[in-house]
């Protein structure tokens, strides 16, 4: 694979390096923290010890300031203010923000998914109306996808969407909505043919809706995570009129809207390994800060070299993913396989640093003496949830032994 970089990738990187050196250091400055410095533990940049949601006025901030440069949506088309990015600079932009660990952005899904999706299949009335907003992170947007007999299985979902007049009329629930407790709006997918799963013709009669999530008949319900925080929800709709001029693309087109755009966000898990890595180097210092024995310790030592290992593998893994892009071939299977690295290495380094970090990992959020804050006995939590989010675990293996090793069915 000849990784080479044109002329214009290398301005590319120079210029959000320069920019980065110019701009994060006083944004820190403004926005600094007693908990989450700017090197957060999740390797998101974002959940630190103090979760997601208590930082958004910050994140809010940190995009708007990407705005300001256009680094916000650097895939965007210039028109609506990116930058027109290639897939190599998608991949240097990833990795630099990975290395900087620069804050996390107000809304990733209005950004990578909710955005592009606007742009692509909205009406010129939607798109003045909604990419302005989603860009300067005027309000925050979610996403609403899985429900409760449609997570793996997307497909399968069963929110109805009845035509009546120029409204229509949502019945059913969606779950693991993540922040939709403080978004103002959200893009769902409903069931607008009631006749398709009957008819095996499931990924047909899906529609896409913008919904205001402000309107009579949708009820929003955290859910409590094994942190203690409220991330993520349930959305409960109940009669609730959405106008048919909300509607992206046609109507049974929602399938299409959504899956043009979900590979997209494949894309920015270039800088995960390189986040993944940052980690790791932390909670090796850390240990030697706070419980220097720990690295004596052959099995510690051994688990140390697998991690950076595996780190290594699954850049190696993401950069022949970006190299079938680059030849106009299917990423495939690399696409699940680097799932399952983020979902092991992700519980892998949590786990590893709690056994590095020895009783000085106990220590929760405000408790005394908690070591940065208390992140890294949050993430030992928090980072269970790999196993579900983007796809659970069981379903990609199921898939690589079905579709890449051919193996036979039972």
């Amino acid at each position: 694979m000849d990784f080479a970089y044109t002329a214009e990738d290398e301005a590319f990187r120079q210029e959000l390096v320069e920019w980065l050196d110019e701009n994060l250091p006083k944004f820190l400055t403004e926005w600094s923290e007693e908990e989450s410095p700017e090197g957060e533990a999740d390797g998101t940049g974002g959940a630190g010890s103090g979760g997601v949601l208590s930082q958004m006025e910050r994140r809010r901030a940190w995009q708007r300031k990407l705005n300001e440069g256009r680094w916000a949506a650097i895939s965007w088309p210039a028109e609506w203010g990116g930058r027109d990015a290639t897939v190599t600079q998608n991949v240097i932009y990833s990795e630099t923000m990975a290395r900087y660990r620069t804050p996390g952005i107000y809304n990733a899904n209005g950004l990578w998914q909710i955005g592009p999706m606007i742009i692509r299949w909205g009406t010129d009335e939607q798109k003045q109306r909604w990419v302005p907003n989603i860009l300067n992170a005027d309000d925050h947007w979610c996403q609403g996808f899985s429900e409760p007999e449609a997570g793996s299985d997307l497909a399968n979902l069963r929110t109805m969407a009845v035509l009546d007049g120029d409204d229509y009329v949502l019945n059913g629930q969606k779950t693991w909505t993540s922040s939709a407790h403080i978004a103002k709006w959200g893009l769902f997918l409903v069931r607008s043919d009631p006749t398709a799963i009957e008819e095996k013709r499931k990924h047909e009669g899906i529609t896409a809706l913008i919904v205001d999530l402000d309107v009579p008949g949708i009820t929003v319900r955290p859910i409590r995570d094994l942190t203690g925080e409220e991330m993520f929800c349930e959305v409960f709709f109940d009669d609730a009129r959405v106008p048919a001029s909300y509607r992206l693309g046609g109507e049974g087109e929602g399938w299409q809207v959504a899956m043009g755009t979900l590979g997209s966000e494949r894309v920015g898990t270039a800088g995960l390994a390189i986040g993944m890595r940052a980690d790791l180097d932390a909670m090796v210092n850390l240990a030697r800060s706070v419980n220097p024995a720990a690295l004596d310790d052959p099995s510690l030592r051994a688990r140390i070299a697998e991690a950076h290992i595996r780190i290594e593998y699954t850049k190696l893994l993401n950069y022949r993913a970006l190299s079938k892009i680059l030849r106009n071939e299917k990423n495939w299977p690399e696409v699940p396989l680097a799932k399952l690295q983020w979902s092991y290495l992700a519980q892998t380094l949590a786990e590893l640093a709690v056994d590095l970090l020895g009783p000085q990992a106990l220590p929760s959020k405000g408790a005394p003496g908690a070591v940065d804050g208390g992140a890294w006995n949050r993430l030992y939590v928090f980072q269970r949830y790999t196993s579900i989010g983007a796809g659970t675990t069981e379903v990609q293996k199921n898939i690589i032994a079905d579709k890449a090793l051919k193996m036979p069915r039972r």
